[in-house]
């Protein structure tokens, strides 16, 4: 075979050579690299619920609440830690601090209290500073008992009048004695013993005016 013509055919062998290593470079599947993800983040922490937050333990009261039976106090003196107490107003209408004794709270708002504590005080303590606290108020609630339909506790609602009351109670029955009710009313002077004439009531001569206090006692006799 000449020399040129071997030549020439592994120039061809070769580039064939060439070709089919970059076609098969080519078919080959390139590795593509992913961006890397940024870090997950925690979801956010939720926030407290309003029922999950703390809740105020002083009762929500009008400025001219009066103290009942059952109420929960606070009574604060300043810098005296021992005089400070938490008391409950008992059944007879009173309080127990130290050094001074039992004390009427019934019927007092919580200012009256407060002056009343401090009068006392001023005997054992220099310039005393008193805080009285509500920390739980009891619902005010009278009773109605007798010649009614519905006897029993009644919720007093502000300028209640004891006409209404009887209402609440589901009214009287055929043989009550309506023109002698009574309303017994505990106060700091003792237990008061009121009349009361249903029947000049609804005709509007009298007793309309009469309002109910916490812890009245209507008796309807028969």
């Amino acid at each position: 075979m000449p020399l040129s013509l071997s030549r020439r055919l592994i120039a061809t062998v070769a580039s064939c050579g060439l070709a089919l290593g970059a076609s098969a470079a080519s078919a080959q599947p390139r590795s593509v690299v992913s961006p890397p993800r940024p870090a997950q983040q925690p979801p956010p922490t939720k926030a407290a619920a309003p029922a999950d937050r703390a809740r105020p333990t002083q009762a929500a009261l009008p400025d001219d609440y009066k103290l009942q039976p059952g109420d929960k106090l606070r009574i604060e003196v300043y810098k005296d830690a021992q005089l400070s107490q938490s008391v409950q107003v008992r059944p007879d209408g009173k309080i127990t601090l130290p050094l001074v004794g039992d004390i009427a709270a019934i019927n007092l708002t919580p200012i009256d209290l407060r002056d009343r504590v401090t009068s006392a005080l001023k005997d054992y303590v220099n310039n005393p500073v008193v805080t009285v606290i509500v920390v739980e108020g009891t619902a005010p609630t009278a009773y109605v008992v007798g010649e009614v339909n519905r006897p029993g506790p009644v919720t007093v609602q502000t300028n209640m009048t004891i006409l209404q009351a009887l209402a609440v109670a589901g009214g009287l029955k055929d043989f009550a004695d309506a023109k002698n009710i009574r309303i017994l009313r505990k106060g700091i002077a003792g237990q008061q013993s009121i009349p009361f004439n249903y029947k000049d009531a609804i005709k509007g001569v009298g007793g309309t005016s009469v309002l109910l206090q916490a812890g009245d006692t209507v008796v309807v006799p028969d």
